[in-house]
Order: C-alpha cells, then sequence, then structure tokens
C-alpha cells in the first residue's frame, strides 16, 4: 500500500513542499531515496522506537520512501514525524484520508515526544501558498507560524496526539497569535537608553541621522569616549518594525534556528556585534550546509563591529557588495542562494594603535606613519561606502558628574519616524527603497538638488579637502536626511555644511 505525506524543506529563507511517499511490499528492508543526509536516514532508528514504545507495530516488510522531488537535498531531524505518519498510513494503522491536508514536520523521540525544529516560518508560508488547510507542529514551533494568516496550525507534544488528531479523536484549537499586539511591546521603553549618555551631543546627533536616513556609520575615538556605549543604544531609536519586515526578520532568524522556543515574531530590530576573529564565511553566510551569516542576522536592523581595524581584512572587503546591494548572493558549485542583507553597519575604531591620537590631554607615542598605516586596514573602498564618519571625543569631568538626564530616545525615535515617514512618502512608488540610503542615482539627481549656495559650499569643500566622487553621493544623501529632520522641502546649505562636516576620513591630511 502506498501513503503520502506532506513535509517542507528550506532552500535559503524560503521553502518548498516534500511531499514523502511510503511504499510497503514484499520483503524485509529500509529504503530512504531523494538525497536524503546522515540525519533523515539515521530517522529509522527514532521512528522504529517512538513508534514501539506507543504500542504501534512496525511492519516487518520491505518499505522504500520516497521524498520528493528527489533531486533536492533533505537535511536534518524535521522529517521524522512525516516519516513515522507515511508508515502508519501505509501499513493501515491510521486513516490516510486526511493526510493531503496537512503539512506535518517535527523530530521524534524515542519515547514519542516532538522537539522544536528551525525554519518553521518559510515552512508555513509555503504550507499557505500551496493550498494546504493546516500544519501539524510541535507545541514549542506553534506560536512561531501561527502568525501566518490563513493556516490553521496545531502545536502537539506527542505522537499521540497526531494520531488522535488525524483520527478525529482530538478536538485540538489552531493556535492564534495576536502578532499586532507583539509588535507594538516591541516598540516599548528601550532597555538602554540615550538618556542615559553624558555629554556627546556631536556624535549623539550623527547617530540620529543615521537612523533617520539609514546611514552607515564609523565612531574614531580614543579608549573609553563611549563608542561602544552609545553603538548599544542605536536600537532605541529606530523606528519600530512593520509586520512585513518583522515577518522577513524572522525567516532569517528562524533559518538559522535563533528563535527561543514559543517565539512568534521577531519583534525588536537586530543588533548584532560579532567578534572581530570571526570568519568571512560565519559573517556572509554559506557553508557545507547553507545558513545565514551575521549581515544577514542584521537584516532590517544593525551590524555592529567594533575594533573594526582588528577584523581580518578578507573579513572586511565580503562587505563591500551587500552593503550596496542589499542582497547576499552565495553561489557554489551545487547551490545558489539569495540572503536578504538590508542592515545599518555602524563601526567603532581607535584612531592609532595606542589610542591617543588626537587626544586633547593624552600624547600619541605612535611611530610617525604609523597612524596612517593603522588606518589603511581598513579599504579605501569600505571607507568610501560608510557615510557618516565621525570623531568621538572624551568626555569632561563636568559632563559626567552634572546632575540631570539627557534627552530620552523615546524623544529621538520620535523625530526618526517622522522623517522616516516622510522618505516612505517620497519613496512610495519606487520599489524597494524606502530610506534616503537607498536611493539610486538617477533618485539622487531628481530628489538631491541644492541650491545655488549650497552648491557652491559642496564645490569649495569638494576641492579644498580632496573628497571622492562617492564622497559626493553620500554629502547629498545625508544632506537630504538632515532636511527631512527639519521637515525642510529643499537642501539648504546648512544642511549641507552639516553633512560635510561628517566625512572626518576623508580629508587628505588626516592622520598624517
Amino acid at each position: 500500500m502506498i501513503a503520502k505525506t506532506y513535509a517542507s524543506a528550506v532552500y535559503g529563507i524560503d521553502a518548498i513542499t516534500v511531499t514523502i511517499e511510503v511504499n510497503i511490499s514484499q520483503g524485509i528492508n529500509f529504503f530512504i531515496v531523494g538525497l536524503p543526509d546522515n540525519a533523515v536516514r539515521e530517522s529509522q532508528q527514532r521512528i522504529e522506537s517512538a513508534l514501539r514504545n506507543n504500542g504501534f507495530n512496525v511492519p516487518k516488510k520491505r518499505m522504500v520512501i520516497n521524498m520528493a522531488p528527489a533531486d533536492m537535498r533533505k537535511e536534518g531531524s524535521a522529517y521524522d514525524l512525516p516519516l513515522a505518519i507515511g508508515i502508519l498510513a501505509a501499513a493501515g494503522t491510521i486513516p490516510a484520508d486526511r493526510l493531503d491536508r496537512f503539512v506535518i514536520m517535527g523530530e521524534l523521540s524515542l519515547d514519542g515526544c516532538l522537539k522544536s525544529i528551525r525554519g518553521i516560518l518559510p515552512m508555513a508560508i509555503e504550507a499557505r501558498n500551496a493550498g494546504f488547510r493546516g500544519m501539524i507542529l510541535p507545541q514549542s514551533n506553534a506560536r512561531e507560524a501561527g502568525v501566518i494568516e490563513g493556516l490553521e496550525v496545531y502545536g502537539l507534544d506527542h505522537i499521540l496526539d497526531v494520531v488522535a488528531l488525524l483520527e478525529g479523536e482530538l478536538a485540538a484549537e489552531p493556535v492564534k497569535v495576536d502578532f499586532t499586539r507583539d509588535l507594538q511591546g516591541g516598540s516599548g521603553n528601550p532597555e538602554l537608553d540615550f538618556c542615559e549618555v553624558k555629554g556627546q551631543a556631536k556624535v549623539k546627533r550623527a547617530l540620529e541621522i543615521a537612523a533617520a536616513g539609514g546611514h552607515n556609520l564609523l565612531m574614531i575615538g580614543s579608549p573609553g569616549s563611549g563608542k561602544t556605549m552609545l553603538a548599544k543604544r542605536i536600537p532605541s531609536i529606530l523606528p519600530p518594525l512593520s509586520l512585513g519586515e518583522a515577518i522577513d526578520t524572522t525567516k532569517i532568524h528562524s533559518v538559522a534556528g535563533k528563535l527561543g522556543r514559543e517565539s512568534s515574531l521577531v519583534t525588536r530590530r537586530p543588533f548584532r556585534d560579532p567578534h572581530h576573529t570571526i570568519s568571512d564565511t560565519a559573517l556572509v553566510g554559506g557553508g557545507s550546509y547553507p545558513q545565514p551569516g551575521e549581515i544577514s542576522l542584521a537584516h532590517n536592523g544593525v551590524l555592529f563591529m567594533d575594533e573594526l581595524p582588528e577584523f581580518r581584512r578578507n573579513v572586511l572587503e565580503v562587505l563591500r557588495q551587500p552593503m550596496e546591494g542589499r542582497m547576499m548572493n552565495i553561489s557554489r558549485a551545487r547551490y545558489t542562494i539569495d540572503y536578504p542583507a538590508s542592515f545599518m553597519l555602524v563601526a567603532s575604531m581607535n584612531p592609532c594603535p595606542c589610542g591617543y591620537y588626537n587626544h586633547p590631554t593624552r600624547d600619541c607615542v605612535c611611530m610617525p606613519g604609523l597612524v596612517q598605516q593603522y588606518l589603511n586596514r581598513i579599504s579605501g573602498p569600505l571607507l568610501d561606502r560608510i557615510d557618516i564618519q565621525v570623531e568621538v571625543a572624551p568626555v569632561a569631568f563636568n559632563d559626567i558628574s552634572g546632575p540631570g538626564l539627557s534627552e530620552s530616545s523615546v524623544s529621538i525615535r520620535e523625530r526618526v519616524m517622522k522623517a522616516r515617514e516622510i522618505q516612505l512618502e517620497r519613496f512610495s512608488k519606487s520599489d524597494n527603497i524606502h530610506s534616503n540610503v537607498q536611493m539610486t542615482s538617477s533618485l539622487l539627481r531628481r530628489i538631491c538638488s541644492p541650491d545655488d549656495t549650497g552648491m557652491r559650499l559642496l564645490k569649495n569643500a569638494m576641492e579644498k579637502l580632496d573628497l571622492s566622487a562617492r564622497a559626493y553621493n553620500h554629502i547629498l544623501k545625508v544632506a537630504r536626511t538632515i532636511a527631512d529632520l527639519d521637515e525642510s522641502a529643499g537642501i539648504k546649505a546648512h544642511h549641507l555644511a552639516e553633512a560635510i562636516n561628517y566625512r572626518n576620513l576623508d580629508r587628505k591630511n588626516w592622520g598624517l
């Protein structure tokens, strides 16, 4: 007898439906075909133990299980449950008439309990799009799939519950998730607030501009000046995730196995801060079993790289393409996968090896030329892609010891959100452009045209500071964001002046 169950396989951050066909005939062997990996092949022992320990008879006959499409590799232990249900249906132990309504996924323990798996959200989206009525999953994964409307999600704890549901003996209610409340909860008062930061008014202004336009930012300052403390507070001033952004972000974290138990949507913008010993594969993704890297886990959020020059050169260079294209393409001999990578790069560094170049009170002890040599660890093309470069000066004692708090993150975020709303309206007719940093050259010419005074100022800056052509575009984008924060329709000369002031490392005599 042949029985069919339906499962799902993750490819990149999307999923495809997998049809599991079980045929039982005369003989005494067990075959799984359709490019299963070792974890799928080992499922035979887990399935047999789970079935026997719960009173089911495992047929001592020839079983052939085909996982279609047969030319796509099937990985992981998530196929245990659909394989077990397929075997029971093919043996006639349970009815097979309801199996075509559900996508079934889950790992089995030896006693039949269901264990959580990864990649549930893209599987749920594919199940709904493929026309299935619902999904049967481990209880710990149910909230994650429950955010998808139009799909009945049943979270169960044991294979006996699954059998009872398919036989119509268990009156289980589909999981319902109020994702609107979850999203609103993710935009509440932040744990790390800018009100705790004393002084640093110029740097906080630069961070506000970066958040308002999605600009990449580099902070340069001596040890203890507050670079890391400031960077960790950037998510507190970013706009809350929209539903579409939350789903896209959750898909990536689900595939990577980064969601906690009983989680639904990622409701706060990601903040990823990899250590400087990270490999290029861990940063961009890939590997023998492809997984999203740190830049994809930072999608719709912040990628913070502390002590930027300490990262290996090859690691930094792989950032250049995704910073421009907002997508990471992983191409290998047997597969090609696209991972979203629309992140805001925030980096920090010391100005020199000793850390005290340009310090107001301490002398730099680095030998001549060592400052520029230290800066040269970061390539010119990468620096060119960083819109805002700001120096972080040490905080004076009076500022540190002064009473009262600074402006809160909530107040700053209100201005950021107003600027983002202006940009969303401006780019409403442009596909995949939502903020100023994503503007194309044609949009830049049309939207970012300074007046005559501003153009003269920009011309003088280009000549006197020896700025690059790419810096010209970045200055215009940053000036457009500053104008949006001022709710100004046009770019004024003082907007350009402030934007030019954030190009510290482009000055030809910096570090000499």
